[in-house]
């Protein structure tokens, strides 16, 4: 054979080998892209959260994951040749359309999670009620919750009991991890504490003469009397003054706060006979402790109560949220005539 046909076919060989390592390469590349980098998430309109229970097994996670996957094969190939079954954290996780399965298998694997709102409003008037809402956005139940709120050495060791537990919480919208475990949920609403009592407040307090769990006590009742935020120091300073002199608060929320009945409309004579420590007919001082969660602006509120002279204060007789004040009882009695009129007015006798 003459040198330059043998030349052509060595070529000819050559280059059938490397069309063939070529394809065969190529095909590993497509193969390991799809298995990989290739987005594998379903598109919706809506955001797509898969949870994981703590202590779920892989297989827990395809029931939730499979349905959103535009190829389940895929990702199970991925997540086997990376060990994930037995990496596998929980957690609430957002699966957005343009992940691939290198990086879904990642973040099952590092609990690379999606945070929750935890929104703790005022109007928490009791400890079963604080769990509820505690434990609404996250995998806790409510029952796990209550016994950390009510485990009086978790409590104790930061400071609180049953009575000042409220004072505890400030009402805000805190991102917390779905699997956090309630310890840790009180831990950081501990800390949230500490960082908005800082040396500024605490110092205004003792200017006013209240220690902070004085302070968020005065405050609960002054949250439970309005919502309406511009006669918060008003009401505020009455109390003030009142506790000043050593005055009875007289506070009617502290009356149904004893009576564990919040939906009374109209205080009678009978209830300001109830034996509690909570009376502040039959009580001077302030009561042992809030009896809700306090707000914000509630706390402020009684750090910068407002200087008057007033004493008394009622509803409104328009009922439109505002209170009448007044420096001395025949004032007040005439305001109060004005209201219980209106109450009469309405039919409303409880």
């Amino acid at each position: 054979m003459k040198k330059p046909a043998l030349f052509r076919k060595i070529l000819l060989i050559t280059g059938c080998v490397l069309i063939l390592m070529a394809s065969a390469g190529g095909g590993l590349a497509w193969r390991y892209y799809r298995t990989y980098y290739r987005p594998n998430v379903i598109q919706t309109a809506h955001p797509i959260y898969v949870y994981v229970p703590t202590g779920a097994t892989f297989n827990t996670l395809m029931d939730s994951l499979e349905t959103h996957l535009l190829r389940p094969k895929t990702f199970l190939r991925a997540a086997h040749k990376e060990r994930l079954p037995e990496r596998l954290k929980g957690g609430r996780y957002l699966l957005k359309e343009d992940l691939n399965n290198k990086t879904m298998v990642r973040m099952f694997a590092f609990g690379w999670q999606t945070p929750v709102n935890l929104v703790i409003a005022g109007n928490i008037r009791s400890i079963e009620k604080l769990a509820a809402v505690l434990s609404r956005p996250l995998e806790a139940d409510s029952l796990s919750m209550l016994q950390t709120l009510t485990d009086s050495c978790t409590i104790g060791a930061m400071g609180f009991d049953s009575t000042s537990l409220f004072s505890l919480i400030l009402p805000n919208t805190y991102q917390i991890y779905w699997n956090t475990p309630p310890i840790k949920i009180i831990q950081r609403l501990y800390n949230e504490y500490q960082i908005f009592w800082n040396r500024e407040r605490k110092d205004l307090a003792n200017s006013i003469g209240l220690n902070l769990l004085q302070v968020s006590t005065l405050a609960s009742i002054v949250y439970e009397e309005t919502r309406y935020q511009p006669e918060m120091p008003t009401i505020a300073g009455v109390y003030m003054n009142r506790l000043k002199i050593g005055m009875p608060l007289q506070a009617d929320p502290t009356l149904l706060f004893a009576l564990q009945d919040h939906g009374i409309r109209r205080v009678l004579s009978k209830d300001t006979k109830v034996d509690s420590p909570y009376n502040t007919y039959k009580h001077t001082g302030l009561p042992p402790g809030p009896i809700c969660v306090p707000s914000l602006a509630t706390i402020e509120a009684v750090l910068h109560y407002q200087t008057h002279n007033y004493l008394y204060f009622c509803a409104n007789p328009e009922f439109n949220g505002s209170h009448l004040f007044a420096a001395n009882y025949p004032e007040h009695l005439r305001n109060a005539k004005a209201y219980h009129k209106a109450l009469n007015q309405r039919d409303i006798k409880r």
